[in-house]
């Protein structure tokens, strides 16, 4: 369904039992991603929870009124919760969905039942990681012109990002096959304006190191070992700067163990949030 958020129609999902507690994923790559990703990831959770998932504004399905800063982003989070019903829930997002998630954190502490994050990163320093791993990687030759252009936000059109995402895309995953890659590229939603403004405008300015430690809910931080993108290193990083964060590695995993080791990703994410809610609801 579509929903006025903010004054830009959202793609919206909303699955689960009334008077559950809601969860709501945020999706990464902004420009590139769509709710499909937590849809498949969290929605098995609607057995229990109330998911709500979306396209964020400028990607996939919804409307791509400007801006496309993170205020703006954390804002449209902000009203999703209330034209949900929800007084607090459960923030969860992984890649640039986590940069969103933990924005939306410390700037709504007191909203949070708890916060999923998933292969993401506090601040803009995995993006220099990012790139010596992407060169030092035997899997692909890249070309460095298509390179540079997606990683700096400097993407002509659609179609030259589709190239470009075609090009680093066998990168992400623990076991390389080709046709994934291939499916990936065809399925991919490609807004380029989107992407851009966030890699030119948001990421050089992007850091919450020096907030997280206000962060008071449960958070459950996931990783890759394989992440060439957002190493480990990354949620390492936040694991020490938010209290009592608990982080799990995914051994058999690249960017993406919600895919890649799905079963155990579920089965980790139920058990955090069935403690984390008990730990968090009124008495």
């Amino acid at each position: 369904m579509f929903v006025e958020i903010n004054g830009n129609a959202l793609d919206v999902e909303l699955t689960g039992p009334e008077g559950a507690p809601l969860i709501i994923v945020h999706h990464g790559a902004p420009g590139l991603g769509s709710k499909a990703e937590p849809r498949a990831s969290f929605g098995p959770l609607a057995d229990t929870y109330r998911v709500l998932v979306f396209d964020a504004r400028g990607s996939g399905n919804s409307e791509g009124k400007e801006p496309f800063t993170h205020e703006q982003w954390v804002a449209d989070v902000e009203a999703l919760r209330e034209w949900a019903g929800a007084e607090r829930f459960v923030m969860a997002g992984g890649s640039y969905g986590g940069f969103i998630s933990m924005e939306y954190a410390v700037r709504h502490p007191e909203r949070l039942l708890a916060m999923v994050l998933r292969d993401t990163s506090p601040d803009s320093s995995n993006e220099e990681l990012a790139r010596a791993n992407a060169l030092a990687s035997a899997r692909v030759e890249l070309d460095l012109e298509k390179f540079g252009r997606i990683m700096d936000g400097a993407v002509r059109d659609d179609d030259d990002l589709r190239e470009c995402w075609a090009e680093i895309l066998p990168l992400y995953d623990h076991v390389y096959d080709p046709a994934v890659v291939a499916r990936k590229v065809e399925q991919t939603p490609y807004r380029y304006r989107t992407h851009n403004y966030a890699f030119t405008h948001n990421m050089p300015a992007y850091d919450v190191t020096d907030r997280l430690g206000a962060v008071t809910c449960p958070t459950l931080v996931t990783v890759g070992r394989g992440d060439w993108i957002t190493p480990v290193s990354c949620s390492e990083r936040i694991v020490e700067l938010i209290p009592g964060a608990r982080l799990e590695v995914f051994e058999e995993s690249g960017h993406s163990p919600q895919v890649e080791e799905a079963e155990k990703f579920q089965s980790i994410v139920r058990s955090f949030l069935r403690e984390a809610l008990e730990r968090t609801a009124p008495a």
